[in-house]
């Protein structure tokens, strides 16, 4: 029944890491995957997560099923570290929140609701996005409709095209917003856009679906949920799908949150009632460990305090290893402009090399980045720092053989 299936194209990210991964060559450099490293080249498991998971194994009696859509103590922690303490929409009671599979668990879970409950047809998704955006949607039933991101030459925000595409959309359909960090591009609007966007959002009566994977990696935790807070506060209702790979360095433990915000509070248990039937038909209950330690961190007023130093120091490690990389590249390259390198946020930057010099970089030079020129910036450290930028320096060059 299997002998006329065809190879699936390799994911244009994990593939690239298997190629690193089989590579032989010693001295091979990876900025592919979006994960946070130290200065070693390691990805750490945090004090805070450490800590945590002594006092789960001290306290933990049981491994039997969470609830289909997690503890209610999840749930909580989760709406009130991605909407605020005190925000009106958990005080009137607007809010529902599953424990999903990471925040790809979150996206699809969302999807599904949309599409089977909520009779949407149609998402946007700007252009560039993380890869497995479009992927996720489609295979929810939703057609996929795009609109410009970037400059034509990658090195900053195409707003006005951005606005010109979105007033084709109509009312019912459904908008990706990447909250924070823009990935794969390290380009985020600025309030002033924001605020043009979203009320562009409520005219056309579009249903937000807020991509919140990097909360506390662009300006801090309370910083970067300003805008999603303000527009639910307002009395507006959208989707918040949030992860806590980045910012616990939680990445295998896979753990995300899905926030449903109503803009009436009679409408949350239906809406609850709802994302639990889907979980149910696709993994049934979350995983138990990682969302434990979640809850841990975050109710443990010491372990959620040394987790925000954590937090801050990974964020601000990426701050000076970008200033580092666009001041170096500026040296060996100086009729070329890399000054949007610094004005790009989180872990990812748009390089702006082109496919073949990527290629290249990975056939001459053993540094594996994704063929979009998304670098991963944390990858970078001390000790490969120089050896990037002199290759980079080679392929921009002698752009003709690249």
């Amino acid at each position: 029944m299997f002998e006329e299936l065809k190879i699936a194209p390799p994911d244009p990210v994990f593939g690239l890491a298997e190629m690193f991964r089989a590579d032989p060559n010693p001295a091979k450099i990876n900025l592919t995957v979006g994960a946070y490293q130290t200065e070693d080249g390691t990805t750490p498991v945090l004090n805070c997560v450490k800590q945590a998971e002594k006092l789960i194994h001290e306290r933990q009696t049981t491994k039997n099923y969470l609830p289909i859509d997690g503890t209610a103590t999840f749930a909580s922690l989760v709406a009130r570290l991605v909407l605020g303490e005190q925000h009106p929409a958990i005080a009137d009671g607007r809010t529902a929140t599953a424990h999903t599979p990471g925040g790809t668990g979150a996206l699809r879970v969302a999807a599904d609701l949309l599409h089977q409950q909520c009779g949407t047809r149609r998402i946007w998704i700007g252009n560039p996005t993380w890869a497995n955006h479009p992927q996720i949607f489609k295979a929810a039933g939703l057609e996929v409709l795009w609109f410009p991101y970037l400059t034509p030459d990658q090195r900053g925000l195409d707003f006005e095209h951005f606005l010109d595409a979105l007033e084709r959309a109509e009312s019912g359909d459904a908008i990706l917003l990447h909250t924070v960090c823009h990935n794969p591009t390290g380009f985020d609007l600025s309030r002033e856009q924001w605020m043009q966007t979203l009320e562009l959002v409520k005219s056309k009566e579009m249903v937000p679906i807020f991509d919140f994977a990097y909360q506390g990696f662009g300006e801090g935790l309370d910083e970067d949920a300003a805008v999603l807070r303000q527009y639910f506060a307002d009395g507006h209702a959208g989707i918040v799908c949030n992860s806590f790979s980045k910012n616990m360095g939680l990445y295998g433990e896979r753990v995300g949150g899905l926030t449903l915000v109503t803009s009436e509070s009679r409408s949350q248990p239906a809406v609850l009632s709802q994302v639990k039937a889907i979980i149910r038909t696709i993994y049934s209950t979350p995983p138990q460990h990682g969302g434990a330690i979640v809850e841990t961190v975050l109710s443990d007023s010491q372990l959620r305090s040394e987790w925000i130093v954590e937090l801050d120091t990974m964020r601000r490690r990426i701050i000076d290893l970008r200033e580092m990389f666009a001041e170096r590249l500026a040296e060996r390259i100086p009729d070329h402009d890399f000054s949007f390198i610094r004005r790009q946020v989180g872990m990812f930057s748009f390089s702006g090399l082109s496919r073949e010099q990527v290629i290249r970089l990975r056939s001459e030079f053993a540094i594996y980045a994704v063929e979009s020129g998304r670098i991963n910036i944390a990858g970078i450290n001390s000790r490969n720092l120089e050896t990037i930028c002199d290759a980079i320096a080679k392929c921009v060059e002698q752009t003709a053989e690249c």
